[in-house]
C-alpha cells in the first residue's frame, strides 16, 4: 500500500521498501482509467538530509505529481576563477510533460529520464511490475451494486423539452448549451 510518509525523516533509503512504494504508486496509477496526461505541479528543494517526497492525485483526467527533492551538503569552497562574458540567458519554460510510463519486469529497478527540449522538461517513467497474486473474484453483488450506481448521478438533470427554431435563436442555443453543461458536471465523479 502506498504510503506518502516514507520513508520517514533522516532514514536511508533501502531499496525493498522503495520499490514496493513504486509498486503500490504504479497499482494507483493503473486503477485510475481515463488518464490522458500528467502535470508537474511543484517541485521543492528540502534542506539536506530530508526525507523525498512525492505527492500524487488525480483531477478529472490529469495526474498531477509534486516533488520535494533534498539539496546535498555545502561542499568545501573552489577557488575563485577568472570572470568571463555573461552568457545569454536561455529561454524559460512552465511546462513538464510525461512522454510515456513503461512497465518493467518484476524486480527491475525503477528508472526516470528527463531531458530539455527548450520549452519542456519532459519525463519518461519505468515502473517495475508488482509481484502478486492472480486478481481476485468479483461477487455477484459487488458487480450489482456497482452497475445499479453507474448511471444515477445524471437522474438529476432534467430534460430540455423545448422546440428549436429554424435557423435557431441565440437564446436558444444557450440554453442548450448550459444544458450540455448541467449534463457534464451531472457526470463527474
Amino acid at each position: 500500500m502506498f504510503d506518502p510518509t516514507y520513508p520517514p525523516e533522516n532514514a536511508e533509503i533501502e531499496s525493498a521498501p522503495l520499490r514496493s512504494q513504486f509498486n503500490s504508486l504504479k497499482t494507483l496509477i493503473d486503477a485510475v482509467s481515463g488518464v490522458t496526461s500528467a502535470v508537474v505541479d511543484a517541485v521543492t528543494t528540502l534542506p539536506p538530509g530530508s526525507a523525498a517526497v512525492v505527492g500524487v492525485s488525480v483531477v478529472g483526467t490529469e495526474l498531477h505529481l509534486s516533488f520535494q527533492t533534498p539539496r546535498g551538503d555545502n561542499g568545501e569552497p573552489g577557488q575563485t576563477g577568472p570572470e568571463g562574458p555573461m552568457g545569454m540567458q536561455g529561454p524559460p519554460f512552465a511546462n513538464a510533460v510525461v512522454d510515456g510510463v513503461t512497465t518493467l519486469p518484476a524486480g527491475d529497478p525503477a528508472t526516470v529520464s528527463v531531458f530539455f527540449d527548450g520549452a519542456n522538461v519532459r519525463f519518461s517513467f519505468g515502473i517495475p511490475q508488482g509481484q502478486s497474486g492472480p486478481p481476485g473474484e468479483v461477487t455477484q453483488a459487488v458487480l450489482n451494486t456497482a452497475i445499479a450506481g453507474t448511471s444515477t448521478n445524471s437522474n438529476a438533470v432534467a430534460t430540455l423539452g423545448m422546440a428549436v427554431s429554424d435557423p435557431p435563436t441565440q437564446a436558444e442555443m444557450q440554453t442548450l448549451a448550459n444544458k450540455v453543461d448541467e449534463l457534464i458536471l451531472a457526470l463527474r465523479r
